[in-house]
């Protein structure tokens, strides 16, 4: 067996698909250190800062100091505390919904939620370039998985039309990790509706950063998805996931959902550090407001300078080079001039559409991604020299 994985290693170095974990040494703002030198770091998914915030890590540091570091058993066995119940409780009223179960990864929660409500009679239809949490969780359910084309009803609709399932499920992520464009949220609904399908959206890229108060893309839209999943990893700046939905359905979750029941609960700091960080994504609207203004300023000046970046209405931007080669080649050329993006490649993206994957922040300055932008063009105009299939 040795042999045969270290052919496979071998086979995904040439292939330059080989992935190195670099040791982060310190951090402050969008700042990294790594081998004793520091980087205006674009691949941070703290979207709106709140990761290094006095506050969140005070309440942190208190509920440690209450509770210990380690919940220490899982949420059946005595771990589930006043901090849980109120973080769901406060997750609810903000993202209206019935009830919002916490669970300890949005990893988890996507596989959760698909394994524990789907059976055999049922069938999952996914956007294509969905999270591999939620993937991962059609696959592990008992229910038939088919996949229709990106934002693409038409391909929906003739998948529904033929389905012959006791109940259909519609899962799609809001904002996508890898294009960052939106879900079509009114039309999934629509959809929906008109099949009696249960529409499930992960919310993680969105939650924080889109609509009037920051309630992801159910408040962008005004339209609820009957549940709706997420991490707190990004606009909270935190870790943990979470479910909302119905009564009846988040009951079911914690009656039968195995990665809620059988694992160790979220760290009681970890829940209070994530509920203060609802609370100052609230009040701190200028977070959001400039966020959106950088993302407008990005999008403006790469525009200006020709560069090829998606449409996108996130803070995720994407580059598109095409090509594994140059696409590292670029990254590392921004590596080298102070820069931290990361190069996105197979099996990620599909093959020929490797990108740079760009992540702003309200941390971020409009110089620096004058300066980023700047460096970006240079690099291009130095690898297509050497490299045509540079897009």
């Amino acid at each position: 067996m040795s042999l045969s994985l270290e052919d496979a290693l071998t086979r995904h170095k040439k292939a330059g698909l080989y992935r190195e974990r670099k040791i982060l040494q310190g951090l402050a703002g969008i700042q990294r250190r790594y081998n004793d030198k520091n980087f205006f770091s674009f691949c941070s998914n703290d979207y709106l800062g709140l990761a290094q915030h006095p506050a969140v890590i005070k309440a942190f540091q208190q509920a440690a100091n209450d509770y210990g570091i380690g919940s220490g058993a899982s949420h059946f066995l005595g771990a589930y505390s006043r901090v849980h119940h109120e973080l769901e409780q406060a997750l609810a009223e903000f993202l209206n919904f019935s009830r919002v179960l916490v669970f300890s990864t949005g990893y988890m929660a996507n596989i959760g939620i698909l394994a524990s409500l789907l059976h055999r009679q049922d069938a999952i239809f996914a956007d294509k370039l969905n999270h591999a949490s939620l993937i991962d969780g059609a696959r592990l359910s008992a229910a038939s998985f088919k996949r229709y084309a990106h934002n693409n009803l038409i391909s929906l609709d003739r998948q529904l039309i033929r389905s012959s399932a006791r109940h259909n499920f519609i899962i799609s992520d809001s904002v996508f990790s890898m294009d960052g464009d939106l879900a079509l949220l009114p039309d999934l609904v629509e959809k929906a509706k008109k099949y009696s399908a249960t529409l499930l959206i992960d919310d993680s890229h969105g939650l924080g950063v889109l609509g009037r108060k920051g309630a992801g893309i159910s408040d962008y839209f005004e339209l609820k998805p009957d549940i709706l999943s997420g991490g707190f990893g990004k606009a909270f700046g935190c870790f943990g996931g979470f479910a909302a939905a119905n009564e009846a359905i988040i009951e079911h979750l914690i009656q039968f959902s195995r990665p809620y029941m059988y694992t160790t609960a979220l760290p009681p700091a970890i829940a209070k550090a994530i509920h203060t960080s609802l609370i100052l994504l609230q009040a701190e609207n200028w977070r959001r407001e400039k966020l959106q203004g950088l993302i407008s300023h990005f999008k403006q000046m790469a525009a200006h300078l020709g560069l090829p970046v998606l449409p996108s209405q996130s803070p995720i931007q994407a580059l598109l080079i095409g090509g594994t080669e140059p696409t590292i080649a670029l990254a590392t050329y921004l590596l080298q001039n102070g820069f931290l993006v990361n190069a996105i490649r197979p099996p990620t993206v599909a093959k020929n559409t490797s990108r740079l994957r760009i992540s702003l922040s309200a941390l971020h300055t409009k110089n620096e991604i004058d300066r980023l932008l700047e460096q970006i063009a240079l690099g291009l105009k130095l690898i297509k020299v050497n490299d045509k299939s540079i897009r």
